[in-house]
């Protein structure tokens, strides 16, 4: 299974621009409260954990997957 980055800002403005908190979005998506802290963190999540947000945002996972080097990401 791999491992995706969500793009944290891309996030952070669909979001705002539904006026959602992230214990909000964690239990439309059926993910934890842990998940959403490790991926607003800039931490890997699955790429099924990443497509549930995905859907729960009505958007797709590409849309919402960082691209690598993106200067929001942190280099590892």
């Amino acid at each position: 299974m791999s491992s995706v980055r969500i793009n944290r800002v891309r996030l952070a403005t669909e979001m705002a621009r539904r006026e959602w908190r992230y214990k909000h979005l964690a239990e439309l998506a059926g993910v934890s409260q842990a998940t959403m802290s490790a991926l607003t963190g800039g931490q890997a999540i699955h790429s099924d954990t990443a497509q549930r947000i995905a859907a729960a945002l009505n958007m797709p996972l590409e849309q919402l997957v960082a691209v690598r080097g993106a200067p929001h990401l942190p280099q590892s």
